[in-house]
């Protein structure tokens, strides 16, 4: 009896501790996904567009101006809904972009608006316009413009956003390259009245974004374009489905997987205000987020890592661990670091929980000043990349009842002015 005791004893103690080094790879898998999502994989980027640059291996061409004989014909297209607001500012920057007057058309659709937006655009004879009562949906009205573009460049541009004024010229310039099938340009959150969590993170988030995009680029091509500023061969079109969410990146990747880079450009920008209010970005972040799960469901193809190995590869690392194992690690760190802890598994486990904690701490402390006051940023900036996968989990609940709409509530944002 005492034998068979001290066996089931025995057996205890080694499920105990094949348990526990269970708990410590997760928690250790869960730190290596966090700092590869957030830090590594920038880190990796650099190291590896240095080595394509030792060996001469450059797959892009110098970005040339080119002159106006060789500038090729460009559609801008502009989908505007109920901005009245910056509709008359937004024509008037397009209107002073410095391109061919002949070689440079304007399409604004404006399907569903019932504010002022189609009657101002109406006084401008060189902005061609398409409106219809009913509102089907951004991706619906990109379809529906698309069969009218004629020109061999179309720059899909967002109507709260101002460009400078060398933007086509730069963006067109990689298309002397036969690899390049879009160009994405570069946005940029401008500094609001109200520089609250919202202002403060969304903007170093797009500061982070645009240096792995630039590095993306260099080393192949970028994943996924923003809308609010990006260019496509016109022959590389394909009609999406009405239902899509995130046009910008399907039509971004569809041309990935063709075969085609997407170059980045970052003399060629969109300026914007951040939204008005965290409550306003809350609604980009979950559409955005039910959006994602979409798209890697309707781009399959992108997963066969045999045919697609570099894309995959810059797939995986800059958007699929945020879009699914990162906001996952938060909390299986947090508890696995905690059983660590109350196991004794030493001071080393005791500190990074201390750690954690505080990180949450100072997140919190980060939404409470959103609405007290604009100084430390840093704090806001915790408060942000909790707030961007808190939203993950939100837009996957949304995606997965199938409540995320293609016809969604646009958020706030503040009117900017003009710069260039």
């Amino acid at each position: 009896m005492k034998a068979l005791t001290g066996v089931l004893l025995a057996q205890e103690h080694v499920n105990s501790g094949s348990i526990m080094h269970i708990i410590t790879y997760i928690f250790w898998i869960c730190i290596a996904l966090i700092f590869y999502n957030y830090i590594g994989y920038g880190i990796l980027l650099l190291i590896l567009t240095e080595v394509r640059q030792l060996f001469n291996v450059d797959n892009t061409l110098d970005n040339l101006l080119l002159d106006k004989e060789n500038l090729p014909d460009v559609t801008m297209l502009v989908a505007a809904y109920n901005e009245e607001r910056i509709i008359e500012e937004k024509i008037a920057n397009s209107l002073s972009l410095n391109y061919p007057v002949d070689k440079l058309s304007f399409l604004f659709i404006t399907d569903g608006s019932n504010d002022n937006t189609v009657d101002i655009i109406a006084r401008y004879p060189r902005i061609n316009l398409m409106h219809q009562d009913e509102r089907k949906g951004k991706t619906a009205a990109l379809n529906r413009a698309m069969e009218q573009v004629r020109t061999s460049i179309t720059v899909f541009c967002d109507a709260n956003t101002l460009l400078n004024r060398s933007t086509l010229r730069r963006i067109v310039s990689h298309y002397q390259n036969s690899n390049t099938g879009g160009v994405a340009g570069e946005k940029k959150i401008l500094a609001g009245r109200e520089n609250g969590s919202a202002g403060a993170g969304e903007g170093l988030y797009w500061k982070y974004e645009s240096l792995l995009k630039k590095l993306d680029a260099k080393l192949y091509t970028v994943t996924g374009a923003a809308g609010e500023l990006f260019s496509i061969r016109t022959a590389l079109w394909e009609p999406l489905p009405e239902d899509v969410i995130l046009d910008d990146f399907v039509i971004s990747t569809r041309i990935n997987l063709k075969g085609y880079r997407i170059a980045y450009e970052p003399g060629a920008y969109a300026s914007e205000l951040p939204s008005a209010s965290l409550k306003e970005e809350k609604k980009r972040k979950v559409r955005i987020s039910a959006g994602a799960f979409q798209a890697m469901i309707m781009l399959k193809p992108l997963f066969n890592i045999f045919k697609h190995p570099v894309l995959f590869f810059q797939f995986f690392s800059h958007r699929l661990l945020r879009w699914t194992l990162v906001p996952l690690s938060f909390p299986f760190l947090l508890l696995t670091n905690t059983l660590l802890v109350i196991k004794g598994a030493g001071m080393c486990y005791t500190l990074m929980l201390i750690g954690q904690i505080s990180f949450y701490l100072l997140a919190l402390t980060g939404a409470y000043l959103t609405s007290h006051t604009s100084s430390l940023k840093v704090l806001k900036i915790f408060h942000y990349i909790l707030f961007m996968n808190h939203s993950v989990y939100l837009g996957f609940f949304r995606f997965i009842r199938g409540r995320q709409s293609v016809v969604w509530e646009k958020a706030g944002r503040e009117v900017i002015t003009a710069s260039n």
